[in-house]
């Protein structure tokens, strides 16, 4: 036990609080990002698959009120690093939550959104649009990774009696009970990053 915490000491001696978090720019991270640096340092020093942890790095991270008392935390990752991270995803937000007490943790890819083209921009830049940058496509793949490992079977948009619009994303039933404590953190996550009222529930998928 002494030895592990002396080179986790001597990790952090080398690299900082800040080795596994990559800002833009070069930009410092803050006294919150280092914290969760610190925290997946700690994690690739002790768990069983630290190889795979040792070569991924976040982006930023931020938190934010859910309600009922909790808190969500947000861990963006770079695109090219998605895949490696839920293969580990589901032992790195157990280990996560026993750290940071009473918040939930969620991880999401770091997108950037283009604005609409104009036909002036459109004249002057030959090259299309890329579908993957546009609102919707983004909104979409925020929702996908934020519910992983469950799977989105389906979508309904609503009109409340305001005129406003709630979209009740409905999730593989199968999952429910390994989901089910986190949905209202989903829609906080959701309201914050997106802007847009989602409501999460449970349904057989049927072929």
């Amino acid at each position: 036990m002494a030895t592990s915490v002396g080179r986790i000491c001597k990790v952090q001696a080398m690299f900082g609080s800040s080795a596994k978090i990559v800002k833009s720019n070069g930009k410092k991270p803050d006294e919150f990002e280092s914290s969760i640096s610190q925290a997946l340092l700690k994690l690739e020093m002790n768990l069983d698959r630290k190889a795979q942890l040792r070569e991924l790095n976040i982006v930023t991270a931020k938190e934010i009120e859910v309600g009922g008392g909790w808190k969500a935390i947000i861990i963006f990752v770079p695109i090219p690093q998605l895949k490696s991270f839920q293969k580990i995803q589901v032992q790195l937000v157990c280990e996560l939550e026993k750290k940071f007490s009473r918040k939930q943790v969620v991880f999401i890819t770091q997108r950037r959104i283009l604005p609409k083209p104009t036909r002036i921009s459109l004249m002057k830049n030959k090259q299309k649009h890329p579908r993957s940058r546009t609102l919707v496509t983004v909104h979409d793949n925020i929702l996908e990774d934020l519910v992983f490992p469950s799977d989105i079977v389906g979508k309904r948009i609503c009109k409340k009696l305001d005129s406003s619009l709630l979209i009740k994303v409905h999730l593989d039933k199968a999952q429910q009970n390994n989901t089910e404590r986190t949905v209202e953190t989903f829609s906080g996550v959701c309201k914050k990053l997106t802007g847009k009222d989602v409501n999460f529930e449970f349904t057989e998928f049927q072929l």
